[in-house]
C-alpha cells in the first residue's frame, strides 16, 4: 500500500529531524541530482530514460543516497545512481527557484549538476532565496538571473535551449494559485511547452509540481507538467489524486530518513514500502481518511480465495440487475465481469430477451430468481423518465425491490438480511433511503454531478472533475455509501481511507468497461459479503482492489493498443491468477 502524507504530517515528521541535525536537504538535493544524471546521461548511452519506460501515474520508491553515495537509510535498497561514467557534460539544465526549501533543494542539486561537468542556470523568481544553496550553486560555477534581470520569454527560449528543467518554485506549504511573478512565469512555461511537444526539454518536478494542490489535487491556477517529480520522504495526496496527478509524471519517492520509509519492513508490491496492513505512521488511525494507492499484494489479502470445503453458494452468489432491450450488452458485460472473477454463481434477473442474450455469452449464468450475497444494479437501464419502455419499467421494480434488501428497508416481497451492493448508472437515479456503506455507488463524473444536484450541491461535471475528492467525500457523507468514482485515476471514498487507483491505460475509457468493473465488484462483495456488513471500512478496500484488478486486465488485453470492454473481462481470471500468484 502507498500512503500519502499531508502537508501538516510532512512537516511534523521533518521537525524533529531537523532539530537533530539530520541533513534531509543534502540527501534530497543528492537524490534528485541522481534523478536527473541518470535522464539526462540515458539518450548520450543509447537507452530509453526512465520516464518513458514507466506507465503514467507511476509511482517507485527509491533509496536516498547521501553525498557521500552511500544509501541514507539501510533498511531501504538503494536507487540506481547514475555512476561515475554518465556522460552530461556540456548539457544544460535550467531551476526555477523560489524562495523555500525546495528552492534550496534545487540550488543544492544544481550544484551537484554543475561539478558533473553541467551548464547550470538558475532563474530566481524572488528577491529572496535559500542562502546556503545559493551559495553553494555559485561555488560550483552555477549561473544565477533573477525575473528582475531577464524577461520571461527569455526563460522561455533558455528552457527550449536545456536538456532538463527543474521546477523548484514551491513546496508543500504553499496553498492555492502560484501568486505573480511565478504565476506569470510558469503559466507561460506550461504553453510554451504544450506547444514545443517534444522539442521541450525534460522537465523535473522538485517534491511536487509547483501549484498544484498538495493535500486535495486540485489544480488552481497554471502548473508546469512534468516528465518527474522527485518527490521527498513521503508521498503527497497531490500526487496521487486528479487531476493534480495527470501533472506529475513519474514520481519517483526518495527516503530522506522519514518513519515510514525507515520503518520498512519488507517488499510491498514492487517497493519497498509499509508492510501490509500497517499504517505508515505510528499512532495513525485507521479511519483518519489517509488518501492510499492500493498495490498487487494487497488485492492478493482480499480476494476471496475458495477452500476445498467451499461450494458455490458458499463462494459468493451474485444477483445481476442489468440491461434493458435497448441496452442488452451491458447485461452481457456485468455478468461476464462477475463470472470470471469467480464466484460461485451469478443469478441475471431482466427482461427474458437479454436473459437469452446473456446465456448466448455464457451459459452458466442462471437466468431466475433466488438466494443473493450481493447485488449488482442498474448497468444499462436507463434513468426513470417519462420515455420508459416496459423493459424499463420491470427493471426499475426489479432495482427498487433489492434496493430494500441493501438498506434494510425491507417491502413486502422482498425478505432476507441486508446485503451489499454496486449502484450503478440507472440505479443512482432511484436512491430513496440514506444508504449503508456496503452499498458502493460507481458514477462517472457527469452522473456524480446529477446526484449531488438532486441532493441540493450546486455542482456540474467540470467541477466534479476540478476537485474530485472534495466532491466524492461529499457524496459520501451526504448518502452514506461508498462512492467510486470512475476515471483515469479512479477516487474511492467510503468510512476511512481514501483510495486514488491508476492502474488502466487510456485505451480503458471505452463503452461497457464500466459494466465489467460492477460485475468484478460484484463478486468480491458477494464473495465477502459478511465481512462487508461488519466491518464499514472493508466496501472501500473492495472497491479499490476491483479498480487494481479491472485496470491490469485491461492492460493484459490492451497490451499497448485498443481494447473492448469484453476482452477486458476475458483477462480478469489471468489478471487475478497473476495477483495470487504474486
Amino acid at each position: 500500500m502507498k500512503d500519502a502524507w499531508s502537508s501538516d504530517e510532512v512537516r511534523k515528521a521533518e521537525e524533529p529531524l531537523i532539530a537533530a541535525g539530520e541533513p534531509l536537504m543534502a540527501r534530497a538535493a543528492y537524490a534528485l541530482a541522481q534523478a536527473v544524471l541518470r535522464e539526462v546521461a540515458a539518450p548520450r548511452a543509447g537507452r530509453v530514460p526512465d520516464h518513458r519506460l514507466s506507465r503514467p501515474g507511476t509511482v517507485r520508491l527509491r533509496g536516498s543516497l547521501g553525498s557521500d553515495g552511500l544509501p541514507g537509510t539501510a533498511r531501504i535498497r538503494p536507487g540506481r545512481a547514475a555512476g561515475p561514467r554518465a556522460d552530461v557534460r556540456g548539457a544544460r539544465a535550467l531551476l526555477l527557484v523560489g524562495p523555500g526549501n525546495n528552492g534550496g533543494d534545487a540550488l543544492f542539486a544544481g550544484a551537484h549538476l554543475a561539478r558533473r561537468g553541467m551548464v547550470v542556470t538558475a532563474v530566481l523568481a524572488s528577491a529572496r532565496a535559500h542562502e546556503d544553496g545559493l551559495a553553494a550553486f555559485r561555488a560550483a560555477g552555477g549561473k544565477v538571473l533573477t525575473l528582475a534581470d531577464v524577461r520571461v520569454p527569455a526563460v522561455v527560449q533558455a528552457g527550449l535551449a536545456s536538456d532538463v528543467v527543474l521546477d523548484g518554485l514551491v513546496g508543500v506549504g504553499a496553498r492555492g494559485a502560484l501568486r505573480p511573478p511565478a504565476g506569470g512565469l510558469v503559466r507561460t512555461l506550461a504553453e510554451a511547452r504544450e506547444k514545443a511537444g517534444e522539442r521541450w526539454p525534460l522537465t523535473v518536478a522538485v517534491d511536487i509540481p509547483s501549484g498544484i494542490g498538495v493535500d486535495d489535487g486540485a489544480v488552481p491556477g497554471p502548473v508546469l507538467r512534468a516528465d518527474r517529480t522527485v518527490t521527498f520522504g513521503a508521498l503527497k495526496p497531490g500526487l496521487l489524486l486528479p487531476p493534480a496527478a495527470h501533472l506529475a509524471g513519474d514520481v519517483e519517492l526518495v527516503d530522506v530518513g522519514f518513519p515510514a520509509v525507515a520503518g520498512a519492513e519488507g517488499w510491498s508490491g514492487s517497493v519497498w514500502g509499509v508492510a501490509p496492513g500497517r499504517h505508515a505512521m505510528s499512532g495513525t488511525d485507521p479511519a483518519s481518511g489517509r488518501v492510499r494507492r492500493m498495490e498487487p499484494a494487497d488485492v492478493a489479502g482480499l480476494w476471496p480465495v475458495p477452500s476445498p470445503h467451499d461450494h458455490k453458494y458458499t463462494r459468493g452468489v451474485v444477483g445481476v440487475i442489468a440491461g434493458t432491450s435497448t441496452y442488452p450488452g451491458a447485461a452481457v458485460l456485468a455478468t461476464s465481469g462477475a463470472v470470471l472473477a469467480g464466484p460461485g454463481m451469478v443469478r441475471y434477473l431482466g427482461p427474458e430477451a437479454v436473459g437469452a442474450r446473456v446465456l448466448l455469452a455464457r451459459p452458466e449464468v442462471v437466468v431466475a430468481g433466488g438466494r443473493v450475497q450481493a447485488w449488482v444494479l442498474g448497468p444499462g437501464v436507463p434513468a426513470l423518465g417519462p420515455e420508459d419502455g416496459p423493459d424499463d419499467d420491470g427493471q426499475a421494480r426489479r432495482i427498487f425491490g433489492a434496493l430494500a434488501a441493501v438498506t434494510g428497508v425491507l417491502s413486502e416481497d422482498v425478505t432476507g438480511g441486508k446485503m451489499p451492493a454496486v449502484i450503478d448508472a440507472g440505479a443512482l437515479t432511484m436512491l430513496e433511503h440514506r444508504l449503508p456503506a456496503w452499498a458502493v455507488l460507481t458514477p462517472h463524473a457527469g452522473e456524480l454531478a446529477e446526484l449531488l444536484q438532486g441532493l441540493g450541491h450546486d455542482v456540474d461535471r467540470t467541477a466534479v472533475e476540478a476537485q474530485p475528492l472534495h466532491w466524492v467525500r461529499t457524496a459520501h457523507q451526504a448518502t452514506g455509501a461508498t462512492v467510486l468514482l470512475k476515471g483515469a485515476i479512479t477516487v474511492v471514498a467510503g468510512p476511512g481511507d481514501v483510495y486514488a487507483q491508476a492502474d488502466a491505460p487510456a485505451w480503458t475509457g471505452t463503452a461497457g468497461a464500466g459494466d465489467v468493473l460492477a460485475g468484478i465488484l460484484g463478486t468480491l462483495l458477494a464473495g465477502r459479503s459478511a465481512d462487508v456488513v461488519e466491518d464499514e471500512t472493508l466496501a472501500a478496500r473492495l472497491a479499490a482492489a476491483a479498480v487494481l484488478v479491472h485496470g491490469r486486465a485491461a492492460a493484459r488485453a490492451s497490451a499497448g493498443g485498443p481494447v473492448t470492454a469484453l476482452e477486458i473481462a476475458r483477462a480478469v481470471p489471468a489478471a487475478v491468477a497473476e495477483l495470487l500468484r504474486a
